[in-house]
């Protein structure tokens, strides 16, 4: 089968090349897939996107014209595809269930790390040979409070570290994670959680019940200096309420690796353009604030997962199987 992969970065394109090979031949392309990218995807059975794709329903319709029968994602999330209009379509959807969670969790913690001992100004400082320290004090996250909003496998793996700083944890989700509680997580109701934790971080999927989560009330609520740690969806923190919330001299340091609007921003060179998005670039403005660019899940480790899962997805679609990764159609 002849498989097209869109949104490849060029460390991922060998990973893929060398796993589709020899059963299958695919070709890689840097470019999303789009509305505006759509014809190169014509002739296609299976098309390998990734999340930053736009798979509405006009696009949807565009490639079944096409011939394209299978989508199959590179990543867990899968909010950008239009599930109910690809199952009217009679398309079949799979993604990637699961990958390392030590990835996601570890890049979360980087950010706590970073923003806490001021290592992007320090670096910058040393530099230009400024030695100095001031402006430079940070605090030991041993004894303090870190509160984990979303206790699945990332969220486990972050309170695993966390337990290794001496850290108090606090976790909420819709359901108790027994792994959690034995490590001495107490759960506790979102709001006290916002209210007590030194450090949050956010690994919950997004949905409608989950979009906004962090809005303006609860960052009201978040201590001054808290850190806030976002690795999982954009949407799920109100970046206007963000921006108005860090204006008023309010929180600790905030870390960003995703953002409600980043597509059509992340992964792409917009360093020669006029960057208007007025939220994006306040938010890039305050030097609390750091941001990077949806890489959490970028090693070696979890991209050959997601690269092997991709692959057996194809395998499952020809012989016809729906397993935990297919998202349409549905099992009975």
């Amino acid at each position: 089968m002849e498989i097209l992969a869109t949104g490849v970065q060029r460390d991922e394109r060998p990973l893929l090349e060398r796993a589709f090979a020899p059963r299958h031949d695919v070709r890689c392309l840097e470019t999303f897939l789009t509305a505006d990218t759509l014809p190169l995807a014509a002739g296609y059975e299976a098309v390998c996107t990734s999340v930053n794709a736009v798979l509405d329903a006009p696009v949807l319709e565009g490639l079944v014209r096409g011939g394209t029968r299978l989508i199959t994602q590179r990543s867990t999330g899968y909010n950008n595809i239009d599930l109910d209009h690809a199952e009217r379509l009679g398309l079949t959807v799979a993604r990637v269930a699961e990958y390392s969670p030590y990835a996601v969790a570890e890049f979360a913690w980087t950010l706590a790390s970073a923003l806490n001992r001021r290592i992007v100004r320090a670096a910058s400082r040393t530099r230009d040979f400024d030695f100095r320290l001031d402006g430079l004090l940070g605090r030991d996250f041993h004894g303090r409070t870190v509160g984990v909003i979303g206790t699945g496998r990332i969220g486990t793996a972050l309170t695993a570290v966390a337990r290794g700083y001496g850290m108090r944890l606090l976790g909420w989700d819709i359901s108790v994670n027994p792994e959690c509680t034995e490590m001495g997580m107490e759960y506790v109701e979102l709001d006290r959680l916002c209210r007590e934790a030194d450090v949050i971080s956010l690994h919950v999927p997004l949905a409608p019940s989950t979009h906004h989560l962090i809005g303006a009330r609860r960052l009201a609520d978040m201590k001054d200096d808290v850190l806030l740690i976002n690795t999982s969806r954009g949407a799920l923190i109100d970046s206007t309420a963000l921006v108005d919330t860090l204006r008023e001299g309010r929180l600790g340091g905030v870390g960003l690796d995703v953002y409600e609007e980043e597509a059509g921003v992340f992964f792409y060179d917009k360093s020669l353009e006029v960057m208007t998005d007025d939220v994006l670039a306040r938010l890039m403005t305050f030097t609390n604030v750091l941001v990077t660019s949806h890489q959490a899940y970028y090693t070696v480790d979890a991209v050959e997962q997601i690269v092997a899962a991709t692959v057996r997805n194809v395998d499952d679609y020809l012989a016809g199987r729906i397993t935990e990764c297919t998202l349409v159609p549905k099992s009975p």
